[in-house]
């Protein structure tokens, strides 16, 4: 059964391969525009066949955008396993739970070596994989040139990432710290609509007294389906899918989904069914539902719910401009290996 599942997923990104072109390559002040090229073709070729071969680590690409640019900007601290400071780097952090996709940066990085940063690989990869889960609606430039940090650590990604029992107050005041709007926050939560959710990060609205309510029937669905992965999946606090447009029509009916507007088929694609979901209360984070509790935020997910084109073009854009955040520190390279920095090299 769970091969059948990965199957019909793989189905539709092989689908959308088909329909995602080259990224024109603008070329950076001072830079090598057909250097550039080839360096954006390699990626993106690496980053098709690694979806093909697994369609769940699109979204774990989409999401190291973020959890890099957000800890000391976009400087690959996300990917260390060790600095010259610290063992504890962002990849233990509680707020870090099931990061993904290293093995496809690794897999970048080894063919273009010093050429580029692992740095730019994230924001680079994170990019396409974006295009390929929206079957080419979401695209957009991002400049290369950016360098490695080497200072990495958990208590700092802990720190600073929004976590998902944030209220709203909380999580306008985290994206402002970013240079980032109240729009950008509901644009940005959008990428819900794929990949998934460790059962710690939503426990809390599962609860008898949750003060941040779920539609009862997808909670009672939810709650039994968890019960299930803890078996499958042999442990105490399994994954599960953060879309239920992704669950199956057995799911959906037990949990009285209402899929109107919503390409059921369309398992694991990038759009814009995180705004039914959330409007529908069938969402798991309690910073997910928060955003219904501000009058300006919810009229903005009524509006995506309602133009999927604007949703893309809007997420393309402040994806853009996430993957811009300027790096924090004072001292940069170019690694060797994106798992260490040149220091630990050996």
């Amino acid at each position: 059964m769970a091969m059948v599942k990965l199957n019909a997923a793989a189905a539709v990104v092989l689908s959308l391969l088909v329909v995602v072109a080259v990224h024109p390559a603008a070329a950076d002040a001072g830079g090598d525009w057909y250097g550039k090229k080839s360096i954006e073709e390699t990626v993106r070729k690496e980053v098709e066949k690694a979806i093909k071969h697994n369609p769940g680590v699109g979204a774990a690409l989409v999401r190291l955008v973020f959890h890099d640019c957000w800890v000391n900007g976009c400087d690959g601290s996300v990917l260390l396993d060790k600095t010259p400071y610290s063992s504890s780097t962002e990849k233990a952090a509680a707020n870090n739970i099931g990061l993904d996709g290293f093995d496809v940066i690794d897999a970048i990085k080894s063919k273009l070596g010093a050429a580029v940063s692992c740095a730019d690989i994230v924001v680079l990869a994170g990019r396409d994989a974006s295009a390929i889960l929206s079957g080419g609606r979401i695209t957009y430039d991002v400049g290369t040139g950016r360098k490695d940090g080497v200072v990495s650590s958990a208590a700092a990604a802990d720190a600073v990432l929004p976590e998902s029992t944030f209220d709203f107050a909380q999580l306008k005041d985290n994206f402002a710290s970013k240079g980032l709007t109240q729009g950008e926050l509901v644009i940005l939560s959008g990428a819900h609509s794929i990949g998934v959710a460790h059962f710690s990060s939503f426990h809390d609205r599962l609860a008898a007294a949750t003060a941040t309510p779920i539609d009862n029937t997808y909670a009672s669905a939810l709650a039994a389906d968890v019960e299930r992965q803890k078996g499958v999946q042999h442990t105490d606090n399994p994954a599960e899918k953060n879309n239920i447009r992704d669950m199956g029509a057995a799911f959906q009916s037990a949990a009285g989904y209402d899929a109107a507007g919503v390409d059921t088929a369309a398992v694991g694609a990038l759009d814009n069914s995180y705004y039914h979901n959330n409007l529908q209360n069938r969402v798991l984070f309690k910073s997910d539902w928060v955003l219904r509790t501000d009058g300006d935020a919810a009229a903005d997910l009524a509006e995506y719910r309602d133009n999927a084109t604007k949703w893309d073009v809007d997420f393309a854009a402040a994806m853009a401009k996430l993957s811009k955040l300027p790096a924090e520190g004072t001292h940069f390279e170019i690694r060797k290996t994106c798992r260490c920095t040149n220091q630990n090299y050996y």
